[in-house]
């Protein structure tokens, strides 16, 4: 199999038969990840700010199982129940990013698994080990001829 499911550890249970997040060489495909507190499983309380969150909190669980960290997420597609929300979503998000920003798409749908107000999915590429290599190639800035 090429495939390899990711779980974090430390992050909540699946609500249903798929995989959290799903790697295919260098890219890690993320479900979409709920506002679910993985020491309760249930949503956590509060309104969209709180709930963005725990989905961003719950994305960098499974990042962090795979030693990888925002800045390698390069799509996002955000799922609201009331586009509304965008505004005070889109605070929290932002929070969780650097430039450059991933690609994002954001849509109002008509409801989401456990009354929950957002869903986001990521796209990620793991380029650790193209990192690595090319810190190792890189020549010493003290001196030439390293």
């Amino acid at each position: 199999m090429f495939t390899k499911c990711i779980r974090a550890a430390n992050g909540p249970k699946d609500v249903g038969p798929y995989s959290p997040a799903i790697k295919l060489s260098d890219f890690v495909y993320l479900s979409g990840q709920l506002p679910i507190d993985p020491l309760t499983n249930e949503l956590v309380p509060g309104g969209i700010g709180q709930q963005t969150h725990q989905v961003m909190q719950n994305i960098l669980a499974i990042l962090e199982e795979m030693g990888l960290e925002t800045r390698h997420i390069v799509k996002t597609t955000v799922f609201l129940q009331n586009m509304g929300d965008f505004q005070a979503m889109n605070e929290v998000y932002a929070s969780y990013f650097d430039e450059p920003y991933p690609a994002r798409s954001c849509v109002q749908v008509a409801a989401l698994p456990k009354g929950a107000m957002v869903e986001i999915e990521c796209l990620v590429i793991d380029t650790l080990k193209y990192e690595q290599a090319r810190n190792t190639n890189r020549k010493c800035e003290k001196c030439e001829g390293c």
